[in-house]
């Protein structure tokens, strides 16, 4: 994995858990915030850590934004103080904005002042609940796009005791099998003579609807 250099601005709750996850995944993180708190509370985690306010020009500039291979706006109290901050960064020459919004209103305030993409904290939480309280039998979700999505599921009970040959599951359901989840080890060499075991959960990639027909089966 290629380790990548991101500035993270706003040290909320949810820049908290961004923080964490990039420490985990050993990407090199600056994190900045306005409250000296917030910013001690992620000293541990990050590379580095700055207290400032990110609508200053001076400030951000003194960062050298251009470094950064991504930004992530992820401040979530004040949406003035994150649209400000991205449109900053673009004028600054960051090369991919990522900015959090609350709304489609927000997110499109802040796509016209510079972010590339936008991150929906609450909503796509919200959506991964839905879908995993829907099935005893999903454990875990991850959604790609309007239509496709990868679920870690339990090995349906039919499924048990047949290799992955004989389920034909592309032919079937349209739908592969990325890897076997087996006594909480990850497989992902899977080979069409592997046999599925009922205890086995697998992560599935295909399309939602497909994928839903097998969960209700």
């Amino acid at each position: 994995m290629k380790v990548k250099s991101i500035l993270l601005i706003g040290l909320g709750r949810f820049g908290r858990h961004v923080a964490m996850r990039l420490n985990e995944v050993g990407q090199e993180v600056m994190a900045v915030d306005h409250d000296e708190e917030r910013v001690n509370k992620v000293l541990p985690i990050v590379t580095s850590a700055l207290i400032g306010d990110s609508t200053d020009p001076d400030f951000l500039a003194s960062l050298g934004i251009r470094n950064f291979d991504m930004c992530i706006v992820a401040i979530g109290d004040d949406f003035q103080a994150s649209l400000e901050t991205t449109d900053l960064l673009k004028e600054l020459g960051a090369k991919h904005i990522i900015s959090r919004a609350c709304s489609d209103i927000q997110a499109k305030f802040l796509l016209r002042n510079g972010a590339d993409s936008i991150a929906f904290p609450e909503r796509q939480l919200a959506e991964w609940l839905a879908i995993r309280s829907s099935s005893d039998n999903i454990i875990d979700y991850f959604e790609l796009d309007h239509e496709h999505a990868i679920y870690e599921i339990s090995v349906p009970k039919s499924w048990a005791g047949q290799t992955v040959s004989d389920l034909d599951t592309r032919k079937k359901y349209g739908i592969n099998i990325l890897a076997v989840k087996r006594e909480n080890r990850l497989d992902t060499s899977v080979t069409p003579k592997m046999i599925l075991e009922e205890k086995d959960t697998i992560l599935i990639l295909g399309k939602r609807d497909e994928i839903q027909k097998i969960i209700d089966a």
